[in-house]
């Protein structure tokens, strides 16, 4: 990868870039990177310490996390007036440098490249229900397209049986993780109460106190330790839909990350919000299973619920997490 010589403003995009990144979404917000920055690049690296060993023994929802906050240094980067300069997996001794990003020749800014960059910072997961669904086809589309430019694939799931049969999964998930001492005591590692300063982490502000008060199950944030303070009051589930990839590699799990957050962007951009379901993905056997039903094969990587909440159900964007 080419090295340009940067001058002030490319070092004040990196910086930019460098922020963008650490608002990406993240597996139970623990923020699972470090982002190095190296002068003339910036360096997406796995930080083995944040994993959720029970949860993510391989670490795929680490990497796609990741995932998700390269696309935002991409998408800063190219607000910025910058073409970025992508290096994947640069270092075959060194695996845990999952991309290296440099600042590449200047180019004007697209309006969808703009309207990605403002809505890094006003994004944020919803955990309760929605006033509506996605109810703009075209809006669909466009996020079927943006999975798709980052070589991923998001299928809605618009047969209600099948919808149905997915919470079930999702609820038989959750509720045997409920009984399994070290996951909650993982779990329990990253939920923070009322008023915590902590960056990383879910916090109470950011749960309902009723996790099982919808269709699809939510995880036991509080385990009865810390109340949930989230009030979104809605009635709908959202437009369900599976982000899938073709293979099952860190590369893809890189690439789904990418996909992820373009998608999330995109629906930011146009008032829409997402929920995430992971419980059964992170069973390998109900992971499987829904890759062969619900996937033709390809490998789920991630469980979404889209919709428009209510204002006052969204958190501002000056919060102190990005989750």
């Amino acid at each position: 990868m080419n090295s340009p010589d940067l001058s002030a403003t490319g070092h004040e995009a990196l910086q930019a870039a460098l922020r963008a990144g650490e608002r990406a979404p993240s597996v139970c917000n623990s923020r699972p990177w470090i982002i190095s920055d190296e002068r003339d690049r910036l360096a997406v690296i796995a930080d083995p310490d944040s994993r959720l060993d029970v949860a993510d023994p391989q670490s795929r929802e680490l990497v796609l996390s990741c995932g998700a906050a390269l696309y935002n240094i991409r998408a800063a980067l190219r607000a910025e007036g910058v073409i970025p300069e992508v290096a994947i997996l640069p270092d075959p001794d060194r695996p845990g440098r999952l991309a290296e990003v440099a600042a590449g020749r200047a180019a004007e800014p697209d309006d969808d490249t703009r309207a990605h960059a403002a809505a890094i910072a006003r994004r944020h997961t919803h955990r309760g229900l929605f006033t509506t669904d996605v109810d703009d086809v075209a809006l669909v589309r466009d996020l079927i397209a943006a999975a798709a430019t980052e070589g991923a694939a998001l299928l809605p799931l618009t047969d209600e049986p099948l919808v149905r049969s997915l919470a079930g999964l999702v609820a038989a998930a959750e509720h045997l993780h409920r009984h399994e001492r070290t996951r909650s005591d993982e779990l329990a590692r990253w939920v923070r109460p009322s008023g915590s300063p902590s960056p990383e982490g879910v916090h109470a502000e950011d749960f309902p106190a009723d996790p099982d008060g919808a269709l699809f199950a939510g995880r036991d944030y509080g385990q009865k330790r810390i109340r949930g303070l989230l009030d979104a009051p809605g009635a709908v589930t959202g437009t369900v839909a599976l982000l899938t990839t073709a293979e099952d590699t860190r590369n893809a799990w890189l690439a789904a990350g990418q996909a992820l957050e373009r998608i999330l962007l995109a629906a930011t951009a146009e008032g829409v919000s997402a929920a995430f379901h992971t419980q059964p993905l992170e069973e390998p056997l109900l992971r499987s299973f829904i890759a062969e039903r619900l996937c033709e094969d390809a490998h789920p990587q991630m469980i979404l619920r889209l919709g428009r909440p209510t204002p006052h159900g969204a958190r501002p964007a000056d919060s102190p997490t990005p989750r």
